[in-house]
């Protein structure tokens, strides 16, 4: 099994940056992807990036682009959320995954979940 724990979350100004990380630990099978999701209240669960093992494939959402950048490092099992020009509506729990997915973008297709990280962009 696969333990996943987000940390960096906080309180940000809009137009700030914030760093989220997300730390892998247990058993793995081979190599895996890791990927970011946020949920606001009343909101579905949305796909923010993603991330292959190898580093060379990453996605991002549409609402993003351009402003958040996926990293990982496999010698810490470690993924990284670099956050920048945050708005208000970045406002969410954001969930880290762990898994070996098919398509990144859809969160059925992790397998592990962190406990999620609270990020807040006030105006």
């Amino acid at each position: 099994q696969v333990h996943v724990v987000e940390s960096g979350g906080g309180l940000v100004q809009a137009g700030g940056s914030l760093r989220l990380s997300c730390a892998a630990s247990g058993r793995t099978f081979g190599s895996y992807a890791m990927g970011w999701f946020r949920q606001a209240p009343g909101h579905e669960r949305d796909f923010v990036a993603a991330i292959r093992w190898s580093g060379a494939n990453s996605y991002y959402a549409d609402s993003v682009k351009g402003r958040f950048t996926i990293s990982r490092d496999n010698a810490k099992n470690t993924v990284y959320l670099q956050m920048g020009s945050l708005k208000p509506e970045d406002t969410a729990v954001y969930l880290c995954a762990a898994g070996w997915p098919s398509i990144p973008t859809m969160p059925n297709e992790y397998a592990y979940w962190g406990q999620g990280t609270q990020v807040t962009v006030s105006s």
